[in-house]
């Protein structure tokens, strides 16, 4: 039988792993005309596309193409003929994908008929589609389907139209029960619509079908979908459109919301489906992608009876919870459906349709790009992208874009637009859903809550029983109290994994918390806390499926997490319809036991009508050990969703062993609906007495209880995942070191890649822990110290200890091989700390001569620093490594702070402080066309190791003047990484990124870090797709300056499971040789490497061991700015005592290339080359297979062996020889760039014309360096729609103007260009109200100037240090994270504006006086403009405008200037202003501007650290 779908698992590539993105567009008559000029339009609309769609290692075979329409009725007439069809709409068709093989195909169609034929329908007959393969890709005609369509007619009885296709859906839930290995599909199967799609290209897709080039197919829409799937495999099915939608995004809560529905449909019951309900259950195909499970849902609720609008409403709703300026009666509608289903939550833009109405959302955070017109003669034009229709500006009636949460819908029979506001209007008015919870809903408060409750008596037994240290208490408990949230840590983790240590450890430590890195984006939390919600709703889900009053009555809590007197409130509450029962979590020897009898006991509270059961392992004493909070929750969750009682009652923790984020998140995250930590609780009440925290018990409390639910949504944030409901029973957590059987049965659908241990091991562990409670011969009242984090003598082992890193340094400063042989042999065989060191060689191999093993001189040739920054290191530090890798001819990485251009210059020795590869991070950092050209390798940092899916933050007092000099801002203003790349939200972004930095140095490789996680192979499969050059797996364990403890311990793989997952998914998909492989994290000696490379690895970077090199001494104080050996900090003193030298890290680089060497003789390799991926050299060692934990592990799927080529071979074709730049302009400015001359150039531009202008901008920076050319020397005009980052990194000496308008990203990295947006002359729509430019512009911006006339998408000015815009309206988030240049908007503002904005000044003259209300008031103030030099300045910025733009806003405000002048409002973070006044005001006492610089530092920035009280005396110093 041929092979349909994706691949089963193999090794360790799970086909459950893949993710897809893409471009999607419709194109529709408004009135509803069918013609087929639709169908060719859009169909052109997808070839405009294909640049966001994917192809993999056979270009000829796309990831899938389609178009859905209306059912062609008068074709099919004449197509078919002999069947005489009924009348349009009295018949359905079904497009079916069949198996080519004829006997089974016979089989299917047989039993398909006796369905049809069972539900009371008539056959009509099957048509087999037309089709020519010539074009087809190799791939594609090797997993084509043979496609048929079937033709059935409506039976009498069946009037309603909506009645007819329910039957079809469930006769086609029926025949999907019957298919075995996917072998048939249906596209769909419909009265209204029909999907043609398939394993296509935009090219190819009108080619293959040829019923789309017949003139009478016509349609009055057509939606259309260009497929990126981050794998190479055959899938024709995947390809959308699906049924009902199309869908540009990811959906990060997805296991949860399959769990939740499944757990829910065993509850429905619906009048419309009646008895034909048992026939369409399970509602989700979890065989299929995220998109299509959506449209499961999607399509199951329309067809249960609710309307388009409301079920994307319920699936899909807006952030209401802290939206005050929200309508009463849509917020009630949002807080009523709460309490049916959690949101789908994701980077989403959705399309959808029934074939009467067309709509289109966008997720709460507006994470997709949706554009449309609309146009005069009743056309509509939607789409990831403008320009993908040609439209003559004079017929355009509006430009609009869809904004974050908002609807689009198109009535065709009522023929026109209807807005957001009407249809939303409509349906929240549909039931009293504000009465409904004003009588129903019960707030936690409401309770009686009683001031206190007894404390435990034995606390230190207790505490010692659950494991707790001093480590616990005093570095995270305690923190969390004082500093009010989850602590930080430095230098990442180097302790053994929990399943490798030798200590019992919990089983919270065996679940690695998931994150989002290129498929989806993390999303910032704190400063876009707008999107997320805590809110927590306990007692029974109302049925969804009939709203009324009772779904609403629920206890509402603002948190998830309680505290004892509110548990204790809980637990006596008054309403019969929230009985309480306690369910004891104690077990004496027999865990599973405990368990059974735990499921028993809840169905029989449940059966006694109790909905809330409170897991307690209160009761913890000699004989009773506490069952791990954990696997309790997990396995009671996990029993009721598959009894499909799960909805009926609410789930709450009551435990003792719960204290940090972690713990919580999980709990969550598996089920928990709410958690008491009492023990942590009762702990705060002993420091509190022992006046360790200065603090009433009750503010403690409540401040730890904020910490705590504050990590929990920056723990959600990590994944994307904006709202506590939905990230309930979501399971984003994988499991490492725990068994197949404990997974399937307690924490279903986890990723567990190397097995582990079972119940009798869990149990084991509790238990120790239990005993050195309670079975020690001495009570004592003191914890045991714990050395999780920090080296303790007889604690947990660390690799960095005193004996290691005082042989290291010893070694590479006397450059003595023995003594670094001596350090070697204990970091590679003391202990098992890392996965590594489960394996040894293969003794048996033949070995070779050492000398004919490649040189030591070029193995270090493979060797890179990590990427630490200029400002979390030392300038001493951080050009000591890169001297020292220039010397051998490797590669230091300046990480994300920028990079001196002195440094670009050789020394008068021949030494080199440039840095071989320039990071670009989502800081941006210094990120100008001057420092991309001055790099061999540029790499896009989307995670690192010890915090994947989080940004960054450089405090105030950190940002010395020379690292604001060199990160392009103030000093004295703390710095701010957004989690996310604002210009990569999805894999086809990340390839628009890779695509912007080739552009700009087209000599430089394109590297890509990815974090360690299950499933990175898949990603890093699409990343290779995406034209990456080098892919880098981090591991989890790698250093960091600072990074919450949360996240140093329990986020990201070991880089050994990352790394074989990448080298084995990668091989599979026949990709593994357009790419070189590299990877890190805790690399520190010759065996690691070699180790590194028989996993797959080419390239490998060190970071912690080079910096112990030059003396770090693992203090783990990089935070604090107090780093003793003046390796990481700023401090001018600390500085001074730096003692390392570029020769020492030489050393260290030759000692493990030697190293290296030796074990390649020993095996027999002489290359490298030849020794990467050869993991049959490897075996599981004796001291693993004797390991009480670790001879658990199944390692066999780490050596696993796929066939083909093993590395890098082919490079990547980036297709730069296609660019305007290359074809067009650089030909014609070729006297500008070498005589200085005057050029001006006009050209036609698509959107298929991306990053326009980089390539000729990174001449000039080669040429002319930061400086650039004089302004204006280059004068390029465009018309028409440019394409993604257009204007991106031009330097000075270049003018872009466009007239028409611009897709995503313009101007990103303006380094000193200038660029003006307009629309035609002649256009009749009002430019102020149109938008004009995509999302994203000016991201990063160093310097220049743009003029828009007309509005911008979400996040204008993102993180812009330098720019000078005027524009004529912003969606949200503008301005987020601007630390300088200047911004003038006339016109509308949306949504947080202001958002981490530390720098800088906007001005903003608004259309409307509400956008006060919903900007992001955290950092800056609302002023007037006073100033006579300022509001020069702001006049000469307009009349610029004016000039540049023809803007008839600009010249109506100039004219009546005198009026809007005081309307204007200057928005400045407070920060800066003290800053800047201070600078100034030392400058007028005679300073020079670097004196005054600093000493503005020292004044503002040293005297933060004492908090905002003295905000009042440094307004006194400034002035």
């Amino acid at each position: 039988m041929k092979h349909y779908g994706l691949p089963k698992a193999q090794g360790l590539y799970r086909p459950e792993f893949e993710h897809d993105a893409c471009g999607i567009g419709f194109y529709a008559h408004l009135k509803g005309k069918p013609s087929h000029d639709i169908i060719k339009k859009a169909l052109h609309m997808l070839r405009q596309l294909e640049h966001r769609g994917g192809q993999g290692s056979d270009p000829q075979t796309g990831d899938g193409a389609g178009i859905m329409v209306q059912i062609p009725h008068e074709y099919f007439r004449v197509a078919c003929g002999k069947m005489n069809l009924p009348p349009k709409g009295r018949y359905g068709v079904g497009m079916v994908f069949l198996p080519e093989d004829e006997e089974r195909r016979a089989y299917y169609e047989t039993e398909f008929n006796k369905i049809v034929e069972k539900e009371g329908q008539t056959l009509l007959g099957w048509r087999t589609v037309p089709v020519n393969i010539e074009k087809l890709g190799k791939l594609a005609k090797q997993s084509k389907p043979f496609i048929r369509q079937v033709f059935i007619a409506a039976s009498d009885d069946l009037t309603d139209e909506l009645a007819f296709e329910r039957k079809l859906y469930v006769i086609r839930k029926q025949a999907e029960k019957l298919v075995e290995n996917n072998e048939c599909y249906f596209a769909s199967l419909s009265s209204r619509t029909i999907v043609y799609k398939g394993l296509l290209t935009p090219e190819q897709l009108d080619e293959f079908y040829v019923d789309l080039q017949d003139e009478r197919f016509r349609s009055a829409f057509a939606l259309v979908h260009s497929r990126f799937s981050t794998n190479t495999f055959p899938s024709w099915e995947r390809a959308h459109p699906n049924r009902y939608l199309i869908h540009n995004g990811e959906i990060n809560t997805l296991r949860g919301n399959v769990n939740w529905m499944m757990a829910r449909e065993k509850q429905f019951v619906s009048e419309l489906f009646g008895d034909d309900l048992q026939k369409i259950t399970p509602i989700l195909d979890t065989n299929g992608s995220d998109s299509s499970i959506l449209d499961n849902a999607f399509e199951f609720f329309v067809l249960a009876g609710k309307k388009l609008a409301h079920a994307a409403m319920m699936l899909i709703p807006e952030p209401w919870f802290w939206d005050e300026e929200m309508d009463e009666a849509k917020k009630a509608f949002y807080e009523y459906h709460s309490c049916l289903m959690e949101p789908w939550d994701g980077p989403t833009a959705i399309s959808f349709t029934d074939g009467k109405q067309i709509g289109a959302i966008l997720d709460r955070n507006g994470l997709r790009p949706a554009r449309y017109y609309v146009t005069k003669d009743d056309y509509i034009i939607f789409s990831s992208e403008v320009g993908v229709i040609d439209v003559d500006p004079s017929n355009i009636l509006y430009k609009e874009r869809l904004s974050p949460g908002k609807m689009l819908l198109v009535d065709l029979e009522q023929g026109r637009i209807i807005s957001d506001q009407e249809i939303k209007e409509e349906i929240a008015k549909e039931k009293p859903y504000r009465k409904w919870l004003d009588e129903q809903m019960i707030a936690l408060r409401d309770l009686d809550i009683p001031e206190t409750v007894k404390p435990v008596d034995n606390l230190v037994t207790l505490q010692k029983a659950f494991g707790y240290t001093y480590e616990d208490v005093e570095k995270t408990i305690i923190p969390m109290v004082t500093e009010g949230k989850d602590p930080t840590g430095a230098m990442g983790m180097d302790a053994p994994l929990a399943v490798l240590s030798d200590h019992p450890q919990s089983l919270f430590n065996y679940f690695k918390q998931l994150f989002a890195q290129v498929t989806n984006p993390p999303i910032d939390a704190i400063r876009e806390y707008i999107v997320t919600s805590t809110m927590t709703l306990l007692g029974k889900e109302g049925d969804i499926l009939h709203p009324d009053a009772s779904a609403a009555h629920r206890i509402r809590l603002e948190t998830p997490i309680l505290s004892n007197e509110e548990l204790a409130a809980l637990k006596t509450n008054p309403y019969p319809e929230f009985a309480c029962v306690t369910l004891p979590t104690l077990f004496t020897d027999d865990l599973k036991q405990a368990l059974d009898e735990l499921f028993a006991k809840a169905d029989q509270a449940m059966e006694n009508g109790a909905t809330l059961l409170v897991l307690s392992d209160r009761g913890v004493d000699e004989k009773h050990v506490a069952i791990p909070t954990l696997l309790a929750t997990g396995a009671l969750h996990q029993y009721l969703v598959r009894k499909g009682t799960r909805t009926n009652v609410s789930i709450i923790v009551e435990s003792g062993e719960a204290r940090e984020v972690h713990h919580f998140a999980a709990l969550i995250g598996y089920g928990a609906d709410a958690v008491n930590p009492y023990l942590a609780l009762e702990t705060i009440r002993q420091e509190v007495e022992k006046g360790n925290v200065a603090l009433s018990y009750r503010d403690a409390v409540r401040k730890y209880i904020k910490a705590a639910t504050d990590g929990v949504v920056k723990v959600m944030s990590k994944m994307g995942i904006s709202t506590v409901q939905s990230y309930r029973g979501a399971q984003i957590f994988e499991a490492v070191g725990i068994g197949e059987e404990v997974i399937e049965q307690y924490f279903t659908g986890t990723a567990s890649q190397i097995g582990g241990i079972g119940l009798a091991e869990i149990a084991k562990e509790a238990k120790m822990r239990h005993e050195a409670a309670f079975c020690t011969s001495y009570q004592d009242g003191t914890l045991e110290t714990g050395s999780e984090l920090q080296w303790r003598r007889n604690g947990e082992h660390h690799v960095f200890n005193p004996k290691t890193i005082h042989l290291l340094q010893w070694a590479c400063r006397k450059n003595d091989y023995e003594l670094y042989k001596q350090y070697s042999k204990l970091a590679n065989e003391e202990r098992m700390t890392f996965l590594r060191n489960l394996f040894e060689f293969d003794e048996t191999r033949t070995p070779v001569p050492i000398e004919e093993v490649e040189p030591v001189e070029s193995i270090v040739r493979r060797f890179k620093t990590g990427a630490m920054s200029y400002g979390s290191l030392s300038q001493e530090a951080h050009e000591a490594l890169a001297i020292a890798m220039n010397r051998i001819g490797g590669k230091s990485n300046s990480g994300e702070g920028g990079e001196d251009p002195n440094r670009y210059v050789k020394d008068a020795n021949g030494d080199w402080r440039r840095s071989a590869i320039k990071q670009v991070a989502s800081g941006r950092f210094g990120v100008k066309s001057h420092y991309l050209v001055n790099a061999d390798e540029l790499q896009i940092k989307m995670a690192q190791g010890a915090k994947p899916g989080e940004g960054g933050q450089l405090p105030a007092n950190k940002v010395y003047p020379w690292i604001g000099k060199v990160r392009g801002s103030t000093p004295g203003v703390e710095l701010i990484s957004p989690p996310p790349h604002h210009d990569i939200y999805s894999i086809e972004d990340l390839a628009q990124l890779i695509y912007d930095l080739k552009n700009a140095n087209k000599d430089a490789r394109i590297s890509v870090k990815l974090v360690a996680k299950a499933g990175v192979g898949t990603i890093a499969a699409g990343v290779a797709k995406g034209n990456a050059d080098v892919i880098v797996i981090s591991g989890y364990d790698g250093g960091t300056g600072a990074s919450p403890k949360t996240s140093i311990k329990h986020a990201g793989l070991p880089w050994e499971l990352g790394l074989a997952e990448t080298h084995q998914t990668l091989m599979l998909n026949g990709l593994r040789d357009r790419v070189v492989l590299e990877t890190d994290g805790k690399l520190m000696t010759g065996r690691d490497v070699v180790m590194a490379a028989l996993f797959g690895a080419e390239e490998f970077g060190f970071a912690t061991a080079p910096l112990v090199v030059l003396g770090c001494v693992m203090m783990r104080a990089c935070h604090l700015d107090t780093c003793p050996v003046g390796v990481a900090t700023q401090n001018p003193e600390l500085r001074k005592k730096f003692m390392g030298k570029p020769e020492h890290v030489v050393n260290f680089m030759y000692f493990v290339a030697q190293e290296v060497r030796e074990i390649m003789a020993q095996l027999g390799f002489r290359t490298i080359d030849e020794m990467v991926g050869r993991v049959d050299v490897l075996r599981v060692s004796e001291r693993a297979k004797n390991h009480w934990k670790a001879k658990h592990l199944d390692l066999s799927r780490l050596l696993y062996q796929a066939d083909g080529p093993r590395t890098f071979a082919r490079p990547q074709n980036h297709r730069l020889e296609q660019t305007l730049d290359y074809t067009e302009i650089l030909p014609a400015v070729r006297p500008a760039l070498e005589r200085q001359e005057k050029v001006e150039l006009h050209l036609p531009i698509r959107n298929v014309h991306r990053t326009v202008g980089a390539m000729t901008g990174s001449e000039i920076s080669k040429r002319y360096g930061e400086e650039g050319l004089p302004e204006d020397t280059i004068r390029l005009h465009f018309t028409g729609s440019a394409g993604q980052s257009f204007a991106a990194f031009v330097p000075k000496g270049m003018t872009l103007e466009l007239v028409g308008d611009a897709n995503d990203y313009v101007g990103k990295g303006l380094s000193g260009g200038k660029v003006i947006v307009r629309p035609p002359q002649d256009a009749p729509f009002a430019s102020a109200d149109n938008v004009i430019i995509g999302n994203v512009a000016f991201y990063g911006a160093t310097s220049g100037e743009a003029y828009i006339r007309g509005r911008a998408g979400e996040r204008f000015c993102v993180r812009n240090s330098g720019v000078h815009a005027v524009v004529e309206g912003v969606g949200d988030h503008g301005c987020e994270y601007m630390t300088g240049g200047r911004v003038v908007i006339l016109g509308s503002v949306g949504k947080n504006f202001a958002a981490g904005m530390s720098g800088g000044i906007a001005y903003v003259l608004a259309d409307e006086e509400d956008w006060q209300k919903t900007a992001n008031k955290e950092l800056v103030l609302f002023e007037q403009l006073e100033d006579e030099r300022e509001i020069n300045e702001v006049r000469e910025m307009i009349i610029k405008h004016y000039r540049y733009t023809g803007s008839r806003k600009a010249s109506h405000i100039l004219a009546h200037w005198e009026t809007y002048v005081s309307k204007f409002v200057k928005v400045i973070p407070r920060n800066y202003k003290l800053m800047i006044e201070t600078i100034q005001t030392l400058e007028q006492s005679g300073l020079s501007q670097e004196e005054a610089m600093m000493a503005a530092f020292e004044t503002v920035a040293k005297r933060k650290k004492a908090a905002v009280s003295g905000v009042r005396v440094l307004q006194a110093v400034a002035k």
